[in-house]
């Protein structure tokens, strides 16, 4: 044991009872648990956020298993080295059985080539792939490798999850049991909440407390709230604005303002604005809001939102998340009526699907002379010249006449 190595690598599960968390996948009845058990895993990728336990759980299967583990990071390797591990498992005399499981670390940041450079083998079945990513792998692996994988996401742990592992740092001679800590469960508690389900976190947390602070006169190191705040210091953000998480929180945000709560709209504008996101584009998505789900119930909406997104553009961050704020309250808390959007869609979708004939002739212009002689413009009647500025008149062509494409919904005054 190398006590130099940190806290969170030494307590790396060795085994599946070691390993904490993630039960809808790893409960005894659970595929993937059998799987590992039986030593009959086929190539899976495990997706999830940092410190949800992707590697503890590529560990534990490099313990458990018969066949010749390979681990790589897809940071620092390339075709190369993916090509040497295949070398290795073709060769008798190196690998008696002719299959090896291949972790990849970070597997999203593999390109094009360097995926399909695996591709045939996966396929055969001599490597069993482990990609584990934090990224969506629909979204950044390779189809056909997705294809032939298993897919498993990763949860945050919960912070009673995280209290456990720590706890069971605090007991274990590879962790911190080799020194008389004295702590509260409370603020334990407290440092597995800070650490937003990141196991990681909390532990690098707990590990900085003990070896910054100086033992007491009782001769024990006595970790208060107020130093084991000071360690983890704030609260682990969970959005990644480049992530899965960025297009998960806008579709919340989104929903939110559509759904008319203004206090879920706040939360996740607020979890974008701390996650980095660009202050123009959280207002384009306000901008579309109004026009798509507010539309005619309030057409102000539009106006606020417009004037909302021009002055984020002149007065930049941190006043103009009061700016946004107003802007997306405004629009959750309106009427809404979506009858406009729908208009143009359906007209578009006729436009570019039907015959819909030809402009009617009466209100078709005619700015060159002679052009009213071939009946354009003839028969028009000017709106203003009848009671009410309005009269009956046909506008569509004779292929669509009578099509309804407005609709006024009862949100609409």
């Amino acid at each position: 044991m190398n006590l130099n190595e940190p806290l969170a690598y030494r307590m790396r599960p060795k085994n599946l009872d070691e390993y904490v968390g993630q039960e809808h996948i790893l409960g005894k009845d659970k595929i993937l648990y059998r799987t590992i058990k039986a030593d009959r895993l086929s190539s899976i990728i495990l997706f999830g956020p940092p410190g949800s336990g992707k590697t503890s759980l590529a560990r534990v299967i490099s313990e458990t298993t018969k066949y010749k583990f390979h681990k790589m990071n897809a940071v620092t390797s390339g075709v190369a080295d993916i090509k040497k591990v295949i070398e290795e498992t073709k060769n008798f005399m190196l690998n008696p059985i002719g299959k090896a499981i291949l972790f990849i670390d970070e597997i999203h940041r593999f390109n094009k080539l360097q995926q399909d450079a695996l591709l045939p083998f996966v396929e055969e079945g001599s490597i069993i792939l482990i990609g584990a990513t934090t990224e969506n792998p629909y979204f950044e692996v390779n189809k056909a490798l997705i294809s032939r994988s298993m897919v498993f996401k990763l949860n945050p742990l919960s912070i009673e999850e995280i209290y456990k592992v720590l706890k069971s740092c605090l007991k274990k001679e590879e962790g911190l049991g080799s020194y008389n800590i004295k702590i509260e469960d409370d603020t334990l508690m407290k440092i597995a909440d800070v650490a937003n389900g990141d196991v990681r976190t909390a532990m690098n947390g707990l590990e900085v407390a003990v070896l910054t602070t100086e033992m007491s006169k009782d001769g024990y190191i006595n970790i208060t709230s107020e130093i084991a705040a000071d360690s983890v210091r704030s609260r682990k953000a969970i959005f990644d604005k480049n992530g899965e998480n960025h297009y998960d929180n806008i579709s919340a945000f989104i929903k939110s303002m559509r759904g008319s709560d203004p206090d879920a709209t706040v939360f996740y504008l607020a979890r974008a604005i701390e996650g980095g996101e660009d202050p123009v584009f959280l207002a384009r998505r306000i901008v579309i809001a109004a026009a798509e789900d507010v539309g005619m119930a309030n057409p102000n909406a539009l106006v606020v939102a417009t004037s909302a997104m021009q002055a984020v553009t002149m007065i930049g961050m941190p006043e103009s998340r009061i700016i946004l704020s107003e802007a997306a309250i405004y629009v959750a808390e309106s009427k809404k009526s979506n009858a406009a959007y729908l208009a143009i869609d359906k007209a578009i979708y006729d436009a570019q699907n039907k015959e819909t004939g030809q402009i009617p002739m009466h209100i078709r212009n005619a700015p060159a002379e002679g052009m009213k002689s071939l009946g354009y413009g003839e028969g028009y009647l000017y709106p203003h010249d009848f009671p009410g500025h309005m009269v009956e008149q046909q506008y569509l062509p004779d292929k669509v006449k009578g099509t309804k494409y407005y609709i006024k919904d009862d949100t609409v005054d």
